[in-house]
């Protein structure tokens, strides 16, 4: 089961509302059952315009690249406190690109030590938010930085 949740920009935003709200697909992957940023990020997200899907906790990669698909995402982002991030994460990225979605952006958050980033965004995930990033830093980023649409 999948929480989404949807909102329109708040009043008095000067946003167009000519082309439809940017959908990101949320999910903890891996074993890891601590979820209370991911759901903070969600809500912020959603109350920022964002067409949010949570996909819950211990998702497969297998799991999460088929929701991105089945969603239509434009965006994924990985929550992982577990240290299993240079293991699930190339895997995701992989599957993504073998199910033809490398048009999807990949953020990740969580306990991610300063020396695996770098490794990360060589891999391809395009910006990674440790604990404690303010909501607006990325909502900043995903509005700067929305993928190009996809072929389909």
């Amino acid at each position: 089961m999948y929480l989404v949740a949807t909102t329109v920009p708040p009043s008095g935003e000067s946003e167009i509302m000519d082309k439809p709200p940017v959908r990101i697909v949320l999910a903890k992957i891996g074993l890891d059952g601590h979820d209370r940023g991911i759901k903070v990020v969600a809500r912020g997200l959603r109350d920022a315009g964002f067409h949010v899907i949570y996909a819950g906790l211990w998702q497969t990669p297998e799991s999460v690249v088929r929701t991105v698909a089945d969603e239509d995402a434009d965006w994924l982002g990985l929550s992982i406190l577990s240290g299993a991030h240079m293991t699930l994460v190339p895997r995701v990225l992989h599957l993504l690109r073998q199910a033809g979605l490398e048009h999807v952006g990949v953020i990740v958050g969580g306990i991610i030590p300063e020396s695996d980033v770098p490794k990360l965004l060589e891999l391809g995930v395009a910006r990674v938010f440790g604990p404690g990033t303010p909501i607006p830093e990325i909502v900043e980023f995903l509005r700067g930085r929305t993928p190009a649409p996809s072929a389909s």
